[in-house]
């Protein structure tokens, strides 16, 4: 009994000690997390923040090595742009992006659903080839089918022709479109859809009730990065168009010349043709987050 009761009262004199294992703060690592997406978001933004201040700077301010930060800010680069001084307005420009853009968004659209529903929900046959098809179309660069779409507005007359510039954005945007909308639509519910076809529903209306609702974030993403291709497109636009169907890149090309200062004017017109794609991104922001 001795012996024990030494032993116990040895043992709560001593308490064993344990090891707490090391705990990373949770906090710190969402600060850390924070500042790097912080840090990589002005590394990206970065050019675009320095073209928008160089906008505000005359062309000689501009045009020194290295651009001075501090110079002083004006407007003449955007009065320049808006044709101050010589009297080409940037507008006709300007509504034919919009037009061919938006149109052509529209078409695509209204061609890839049904097409992306028949490729998931009501698959055909071999549709796995029939896909691979749309994607084997954007395999060829657009420089080698150039010369043959010039040679065939010229003859069909559509040369400076917004209407076929149109239907080029359409053609161009469709496989990606596809793609796009096959991959939403096969998410959308079986249940759904046979819920649908026991009321009595059409194609059409099962559509436009039932898969638009489920499916209107990946039409907004969809009908972005389509706008967003059409609005940027450069090398169609130069060939086929002209003066009358000319787009707002092929008249922000128009400032770069071989003799004189012409930066401040380019970033000032870069500036103004990039807000129509921000104003979109921020406006389908929701349906994409």
């Amino acid at each position: 009994m001795t012996a024990l009761t030494q032993t116990n009262r040895s043992t709560q004199s001593f308490p064993v000690v344990r090891k707490r294992k090391s705990k990373t703060d949770p906090t710190r690592n969402k600060t850390a997390a924070g500042l790097a997406a912080w840090l990589l978001a002005l590394l990206f933004a970065s050019p675009v923040l320095w073209m928008v201040l160089t906008s505000f700077h005359s062309e000689n301010d501009a045009a020194t090595n290295p651009p001075s930060v501090a110079a002083n800010l004006t407007i003449d680069a955007y009065k320049e742009f808006f044709g101050a001084s010589s009297g080409v307005s940037p507008w006709p420009a300007l509504i034919n992006s919009a037009t061919a853009s938006i149109l052509s968004t529209v078409l695509v659209l209204a061609l890839a659903i049904p097409a992306a529903y028949a490729l998931s929900i009501r698959p055909v046959k071999k549709w796995t080839d029939v896909l691979f098809f749309f994607l084997s179309t954007k395999m060829m660069p657009v420089v080698a089918a150039v010369l043959p779409l010039f040679l065939f507005a010229k003859t069909a007359g559509a040369l400076d022709n917004i209407w076929f510039l149109i239907l080029m954005y359409t053609s161009m945007n469709l496989p990606i479109a596809v793609w796009m909308m096959r991959s939403f639509l096969a998410e959308v519910p079986v249940e759904m859809l046979e819920a649908a076809q026991l009321d009595g529903a059409n194609l059409i209306l099962t559509l436009r009730k039932v898969i638009a609702p489920v499916a209107m974030p990946g039409i907004a993403a969809t009908a972005l990065i389509c706008f967003i291709f059409s609005w940027n497109e450069l090398l169609l636009a130069r060939v086929l168009t002209g003066v009358v169907a000319g787009t707002a890149p092929v008249f922000l090309t128009g400032f770069v010349s071989s003799q004189g200062l012409f930066l401040a004017k380019v970033c000032a017109a870069a500036v103004v043709i990039s807000l129509p794609v921000l104003f979109a991104g921020f406006a389908a922001q929701d349906k994409l987050v």
